[in-house]
């Protein structure tokens, strides 16, 4: 069963790659190369937050998973909500 022993850094480089995913996210929204109304930009946030809480696995804090769980769920929600009625283009 040794194969399944992943080693920490794995989880700790998961992790930095959420920060990446956020930093690109929000990046792509300031320089409105993406709007906050697409569906991409709740997926780029969900894939964030759920990459961060992995990293947080190797090195916990409350406040940061209680800030992850926030996104994963508004995301999903925003994911939704574009999947059932998509937003108006917007000129």
């Amino acid at each position: 069963m040794e194969f399944l022993i992943v080693n920490p850094d794995y989880f700790e480089l998961i992790g930095i790659a959420g920060f990446a995913l956020y930093v690109i996210n929000y990046s792509l929204l300031t320089l409105r190369f993406m709007s906050g109304q697409s569906l991409s930009y709740f997926v780029l946030n969900l894939l964030a937050a759920a990459f961060v809480l992995v990293g947080l696995t190797v090195s916990f804090n409350l406040a940061s998973a209680m800030i992850q769980l926030f996104w994963v769920v508004m995301s999903t929600l925003g994911i939704a909500l574009r999947l059932m009625r998509p937003a108006p283009e917007l000129a």
